[in-house]
Formats: structure tokens, C-alpha cells, sequence
């Protein structure tokens, strides 16, 4: 009998003319209608039941042949607002929009698995649901995902992201915090205007918001322990040279490993906030938004997941993940209601994720198709 990753192999052609196809045409989240019709026709042509949701989400489910438990396998769509500069005879044709985090793999490997599950669905226990979803690089799909019950009745959730730091044909597996929780945040600073000959007039917004802006670089040095970056990515003040500036705004993001990092973070934020504008006699607002939960995976899950790509890959080809990272992924959202694992597959580029010349190979497509199989068979088998 053919192995797994044999049989995904076999398919290689096929899914790398899948994955070019979308990459050729990348659309941002929530207009991935071009992207969802072509997946759509890849169902269809398999036999598998599908529906829309959230207007480009689509959900298909595979029968197994015998009763048994359900898993969720889920693929993230859209692409970013990038200009490719990768040279690729498959480089994106949408202007100023490129698949530069590697979606476009991971929709063609979960279609993969669908075609190499499907012609083993007469053995198999259970149900398998493919989520394929729109939006994780913006607001986030996952949790509209959820409240419109695309995991009503799954019983644990898998997927995987490509990873430059990984070789092509690798697996890369960590147990516990995985990814980073995240919360965006946006702060005005309100202060008095004068001309800047007699600044002791006024309260400077822009300075109050410049000492502000360095202070919060800093936050993670104050929690000594725990591993936590905070960027501040926008600082908009003043309209004149010789003016000193009523109103600044400045604009970021936190990450934190952990509930308890996060509780940490945020209070100790607003404390600051609040000292540094007092001091200079300002006044802020402070907007500080809920974003991403972080990934935790469930332990027993992501020994599934090692036993399986053990098997599939070879010892030599898996590998487990020693320290968490601080990106951000929705994903952790299905965690949250759900058990299961978030893995990595090498990318074949060493380039980093989101630069304008990252282009993951074929090849990672064909790994993933084989792990993500294995994995979903070895869960509804109960191995």
C-alpha cells in the first residue's frame, strides 16, 4: 500500500497548478470571491458537500464510511496589500495585492488532503470539515467563523502555517503557547496650542506623545520573566514648525505570551499612559482593542500531530518547536472552543513571511497535503 506522503506526491503536479492559480490572483479578506469559486469547483469535483458563509467562507464535509468522531482541518484565504517582487512566472496579477504569507499554500494543501482523504472515505470513521477561511490578516475570520457554527459538532480542530526558518519536507511541532495574543491599541494625546517662542504657554501634545511613545517600547523591561513585545507603529502631530501641538496620536500593537502576560501588559500600559500625560499636563484617550487570543495548543492533540508526521515524514523530518513566537495568528480562536494543534510546514524559502519576494515552494504544498491527512486520519482512527 501506498504511503501517504507517496500518494501525495503522486499529486504534485495538480497541486502545485492549484496553489500557482491562486497566487496568480490574490484577493484581500473578505473579497475573496475568485479564490472561493475556485475552491468551490475543487468540492465539487470531489463530490464534497459544500456551503458559503460570512460570503467568502466556505465549509465543505467528507463522510467517512463508518461512524466516528468529527475534525476540522482549516486554511486561511486572503492575501496583503503588498506589490510582489518575486519574478515568479506565477507572480501575482493583481496590482499592489500578493499572497507574501503563504495562504495560497495553505488552501492548495487542504484541498490536497480532501482529494487524499476522499479516496479513503469509505475506510474512514467519522467526518472531516474543511474550513476554508477568509480574513486573517485583518480583523479576523475565525471568530465569525465560530458565531456563524462552522464548529458545531467537530470535535477537534487542525491546521498548519508555512515557516521560512523550516526546510522544505519538515514539520515543525510545539507544545503549550505556540503564538502570541495581541491587542491594537490607540492613544490621543490632548494638550494646549501656542506659539512655539513661548511653548511654557502651552502643553505640548506632540512631546507628551513622543516620551509616551519611547516609554512604551520600553514596557517589556518592566516585566522582567515574561516575554512581551509592544510596537508603536504611527505618531501624527502638529501642522506648523513654529507651533507647539494641541492634539497627537499614536497608534500600536502588544504581544504577550499567556493570560497573565496580558492582564500584566495592559494594566501597566494605562499606568503609564496616565503618568507621562499628567506630567505634562495633558490629558489622553486611550483606545486598547481586543485582537488575537494567541495559539495554545492542547498537548494531546500536538502529539497526534507528532506521531502523525512521524509517520508520514520519517523522525528525521519532524521537528519540535523549542520557543514560542511572537506573531500573531486567529487560529487560536478554534482553540478556544475546541482541542486540537497548529503545526508548521518548511517553507523551501528562508525569506521572511510577509516580505514582497517570499515565495514558499511547490514542494511545501505536497508535505502539508500528506501531514494534514495523516493527521486528520490518525484523530478519526483514535491513534
Amino acid at each position: 500500500m501506498e504511503s501517504t506522503l507517496e500518494r501525495a506526491r503522486a499529486l504534485a503536479g495538480e497541486l502545485a497548478a492549484l496553489r500557482r492559480a491562486f497566487h496568480r490572483q490574490p484577493e484581500l479578506g473578505n473579497r475573496e470571491f475568485a479564490t472561493v469559486a475556485r475552491i468551490e469547483a475543487v468540492l465539487d469535483g470531489l463530490g464534497l458537500p459544500h456551503q458559503r458563509l460570512l460570503d467568502t467562507a466556505v465549509i465543505a464535509r467528507l463522510e467517512g464510511g463508518r461512524p466516528g468522531p468529527t475534525a476540522a482541518l482549516r486554511a486561511d484565504m486572503d492575501a496583503l496589500p503588498l506589490t510582489e517582487a518575486t519574478g515568479a512566472d506565477f507572480a501575482s496579477e493583481a496590482p499592489g495585492v500578493m499572497h507574501a504569507c503563504g495562504h495560497d499554500v495553505h488552501m492548495a494543501a487542504a484541498l490536497g488532503a480532501a482529494k487524499l482523504l476522499s479516496e479513503r472515505k469509505a475506510e474512514l470513521p467519522g467526518a472531516v470539515v474543511f474550513l476554508f477561511q477568509p480574513d486573517e490578516e485583518g480583523r479576523g475570520g475565525a471568530r465569525r467563523l465560530i458565531e456563524a457554527g462552522a464548529l458545531e459538532g467537530v470535535d477537534a480542530v487542525f491546521g498548519a502555517h508555512v515557516a521560512p526558518d523550516l526546510p522544505e519536507g519538515c514539520v515543525g511541532v510545539r507544545y503549550g503557547k505556540f503564538y502570541a495574543a495581541s491587542n491594537t491599541f490607540r492613544v490621543i494625546v490632548h494638550g494646549r496650542s501656542c506659539h512655539g517662542a513661548v511653548r511654557e504657554q502651552g502643553v505640548d501634545a506632540l512631546g507628551a506623545a513622543a516620551e509616551l511613545a519611547a516609554a512604551l517600547i520600553r514596557l517589556p523591561e518592566r516585566l522582567p520573566g515574561e516575554r512581551c513585545v509592544v510596537s508603536v507603529g504611527t505618531l501624527h502631530a502638529g501642522t506648523a514648525e513654529n507651533a507647539i501641538a494641541d492634539r497627537a496620536e499614536l497608534a500600536g500593537i502588544i504581544r504577550t505570551l499567556g493570560p497573565d502576560a496580558r492582564r500584566a501588559v495592559k494594566a501597566l500600559f494605562r499606568e503609564t499612559v496616565d503618568a507621562i500625560t499628567a506630567a505634562w499636563g495633558a490629558t489622553a484617550e486611550v483606545e486598547l482593542r481586543e485582537s488575537y487570543p494567541g495559539v495554545v495548543n492542547d498537548d494531546a492533540m500536538t502529539r497526534l500531530v507528532e506521531r502523525a508526521a512521524r509517520a508520514a515524514l520519517g523522525d528525521g523530518a519532524v521537528r519540535v518547536i523549542e520557543a514560542p513566537t511572537m506573531t500573531t495568528e486567529d487560529f487560536g480562536e478554534l482553540l478556544l472552543e475546541k482541542p486540537g494543534s497548529f503545526y508548521h510546514v518548511g517553507a523551501g524559502c528562508d525569506l521572511p513571511l510577509h516580505s514582497t519576494a517570499f515565495l514558499p515552494s511547490d514542494g511545501a504544498v505536497v508535505t502539508a497535503a500528506a501531514v494534514h491527512a495523516a493527521v486528520i486520519e490518525a484523530f478519526l482512527r483514535g491513534r
